[in-house]
């Protein structure tokens, strides 16, 4: 089976085709962004598909990253994602950031328990712990510092995402493993790890914070009654 890969949860809109039969990434396309997914990810797919030498009638899948991420660009690859499975009549798979940057950190630091941890800000860190087979010892939250310390001791986890330097700070540990320090992995560990799963529910956003953005209540006016006309 053949896979579409889509990730934009954070600044760079990526996809890949990835044939999941023969473990081998057959294309790929890769825009370092910060913004502009939306207008950009439709021409980003066409690229890998080109790279890899595959009609969309050659696909049985399609993977998305689900966050937590950018809130728009997590929103824009979720319903990209969905948009392709429905037209091409395949299923769609969601694949966490946090469970990717599990998985290439595994790679880097060899088996064991891996803490991915993103900086959401304000305190706040988007973590969740991933066995050395990539099962969640501890599942997707908002925790803060002193939280992730205590789950990088209690499972012995190697680190990895924006929020891994905080933590191995205060655990003062020299000999700890640290993985990629980014806010997202690369395409192809999104691809292993949707080979290797079957589709459930669709793919959904994983929002583990409210927006930095809200609709001001003071702005919103009020609805007309019929009356009112």
């Amino acid at each position: 089976m053949k896979l579409l890969v889509i990730d934009c949860s954070a600044r760079l809109c990526a996809a890949c085709v990835h044939d999941a039969e023969a473990d081998r990434e057959l294309g790929r396309a890769v825009l370092d962004l910060g913004k502009g997914h939306a207008e950009h990810l439709a021409g980003v797919v066409g690229d890998a598909m080109r790279a890899a030498g595959v009609e969309f009638s050659d696909l049985g899948a399609v993977a998305v990253s689900v966050g937590p991420g950018s809130f728009t660009g997590v929103r824009v690859g979720v319903s990209a994602a969905r948009g392709y499975a429905l037209a091409l009549g395949i299923s769609a798979i969601g694949i966490t950031t946090l469970e990717a940057l599990a998985a290439e950190t595994r790679q880097l630091s060899g088996l064991g328990n891996v803490l991915a941890a993103l900086d959401g800000g304000r305190g706040e860190i988007q973590a969740a712990v991933y066995d050395q087979a990539g099962a969640p010892l501890f599942q997707p939250a908002v925790i803060d510092l002193e939280q992730a310390v205590v789950l990088a001791r209690q499972f012995s986890a190697s680190l990895a995402g924006t929020a891994a330097e905080l933590i191995a700070a205060e655990l003062q540990n020299p000999d700890l493993a640290i993985g990629p320090l980014a806010a997202t992995a690369d395409i192809g560990f999104y691809a292993r790890l949707a080979a290797k799963k079957q589709p459930a529910e669709k793919p959904r956003p994983l929002y583990l914070r409210e927006p930095d953005a809200k609709p001001q209540a003071g702005f919103i006016l009020p609805r007309s009654t019929r009356e009112d006309r």
